[in-house]
């Protein structure tokens, strides 16, 4: 079970550009591994253009951020060209990722009830230890909601 204090579980999946990225290619580096249900969606965008606009903080924190969902690669290098996003978000189509880190849950909206990604970041220091979770964040500033996790 994926908790806090708790050393992060490994992966290999690819980015928007076809490269393979291992969360062990960051070890010594702080992480926000954030999942995310759909590219260009309203609030998935909203989420992906915040990290977008606190890119020079987060950078100059030296916080490695990743993306990820289900979506196919090319969805994600549209996504990414489309809002000129300056991290890579991974592309996770068989959802192996998003099992081990179980965030794939049960959901409703307007009464129908299915499967889906639970919007969920994991703030990770430079040991891979995850040191915050966070459920349900808020979309709009979630960059800044990263930052005060590293703090």
């Amino acid at each position: 079970m994926i908790e806090e204090g708790k050393k992060a579980p490994n992966f290999s999946i690819k980015n928007q550009k076809g490269k393979t990225v291992n969360l062990t290619d960051f070890a010594g580096k702080k992480v926000a591994i954030y999942f995310y249900p759909k590219d260009n969606t309203p609030g998935c965008t909203k989420q992906a253009c915040s990290i977008r606009d606190g890119w020079k903080e987060l950078r100059e924190k030296e916080i490695v951020v990743l993306g990820i969902s289900k979506d196919s690669l090319k969805s994600h290098t549209n996504f990414s060209s489309k809002f000129e996003l300056p991290f890579d978000i991974l592309s996770d189509e068989k959802g192996e990722v998003i099992e081990k880190y179980g965030v794939f849950k049960q959901k409703s909206i307007f009464g129908k009830t299915f499967l889906g990604i639970q919007r969920t970041t994991f703030l990770i220091n430079e040991k891979g230890i995850i040191i915050k979770i966070i459920k349900k964040p808020i979309v709009a500033e979630h960059a800044f909601e990263i930052l005060k996790g590293f703090e």
